[in-house]
């Protein structure tokens, strides 16, 4: 995740840079894959049906001890769709109890008001609401009538209660004409946060590719988000803007600072370098429904073990999977336009599922980042290099 917001606070309240040191990674945890929604996009291949073999309420309790000895911070629950799982509040006091932040993922089509009472009393650090567009454009992506509006009732059923709500939209070519608007409506709304996620060809995504966003519109749609950022930054609103799923939005947003205010851009600089870019694998883990263990939320493919049969301390440590061992190896083997780039270390390589899904190599070059050779440096880079 990119934390553009926090990043543009280091223009005006200026602070030390540290490199992010967990004591352990943040756990994205499918915990159902039921969904009551069938969307293009989704990278469990959800559906309205129950899925067999899924976690008990014991056996994810264990799963939880153990991720909190293991030095896990932060506990996303999430699905298909989490609320759906009978005991999830059950699951999520014990999260609470043991001093988690805890998120919850979720459509928020199925939050009636006893639900939104349930959400505030058990009282989760965040509550994450994704929409692909307003009205229509949303109903058509999650192809379901109506759902924009059960979703947003939802939300304000949640604002009302004081739980800090998030608004996430996976910009593709079909729906960016929604940008803006929901955008506004998060404005409009007083949503405290919003997330820009780009599509990653992973589940149903493999099949929309040709509809990810052009490198045009990705910048057009990130110059918006940048400068909306900034003027709730400049005006005191609070909120917070987050990018997922392309680490080159920190070079573009250098690139906007040496533009805008190039005498911060080497602290800036400083701060991106100590971020580092993509966390696969390092500082992102994700269990499934039925307890396999993954890099991220987007390798489904690739197991890594399998929290029924070893413990998750167990299975995060041991560096013998390749794909772990590339994605943990300081700086990563990157090949292709990636490896040559001279901002490799503030992106890290950045993707590396949708460098597997086009290439078939996860450490080839990511086709993802949308900046030009000449913004990258090449020619600068092999200016000195011809030099020396």
């Amino acid at each position: 995740m990119f934390r553009l917001t926090r990043f543009l606070e280091e223009l005006v309240r200026p602070t030390p840079p540290r490199r992010r040191v967990a004591s352990g990674p943040v756990v994205i945890w499918n915990l159902i894959r039921r969904c009551n929604l069938n969307c293009i996009h989704c990278y469990s291949l959800s559906a309205d049906v129950d899925f067999p073999g899924e976690l008990s309420t014991d056996e994810v309790f264990a799963v939880v001890e153990d991720l909190r000895a293991t030095g896990v911070p932060v506990l996303i629950l999430s699905g298909g769709e989490p609320l759906l799982r009978p005991d999830i509040f059950t699951i999520s006091e014990r999260a609470k109890a043991l001093g988690f932040y805890l998120g919850l993922s979720t459509n928020g089509a199925l939050i009636d008001a006893p639900t939104a009472d349930r959400i505030a009393e058990i009282g989760y650090d965040y509550v994450g609401v994704s929409l692909d567009g307003i009205g229509p454009v949303h109903d058509r992506f999650r192809r379901q009538a109506g759902a924009f509006a059960r979703s947003l009732e939802g939300i304000r059923l949640l604002r009302a209660r004081g739980v800090k709500v998030g608004l996430r939209f996976t910009l593709t070519e079909r729906n960016v004409e929604s940008f803006v608007p929901l955008l506004d409506l998060a404005e409009a709304e007083r949503i405290d946060k919003f997330y820009l996620s780009h599509l990653v060809y992973s589940g149903r995504g493999r099949r929309y590719r040709k509809d990810d966003a052009a490198h045009a519109t990705t910048r057009r749609v990130m110059d918006e988000l940048i400068e909306r950022a900034w003027r709730h930054l400049r005006e005191g609103r609070g909120s917070e803007f987050v990018t997922g799923n392309n680490d080159a939005d920190g070079v573009y947003l250098l690139r906007w600072v040496e533009r805008r205010f190039p005498e911060k851009a080497a602290h800036l600089r400083a701060h991106l370098e100590a971020w580092g870019g993509n966390a696969s694998g390092v500082g992102v883990a994700n269990i499934d429904n039925l307890g396999n263990v993954h890099p991220d939320t987007f390798w489904w493919h690739h197991t890594l073990g399998n929290v029924r049969e070893r413990p998750f301390s167990a299975i995060w440590r041991d560096l013998s999977d390749p794909i772990l061992a590339g994605l943990r190896r300081r700086p990563r083997v990157i090949s292709g336009r990636c490896g040559r780039c001279p901002e490799f270390s503030i992106c890290g390589g950045n993707t590396r599922i949708r460098a597997l899904r086009t290439y078939g190599d996860a450490f080839a070059e990511d086709p993802g980042c949308y900046l030009s050779d000449a913004e990258l440096g090449f020619a600068e880079a092999e200016d000195a290099r011809a030099v020396a």
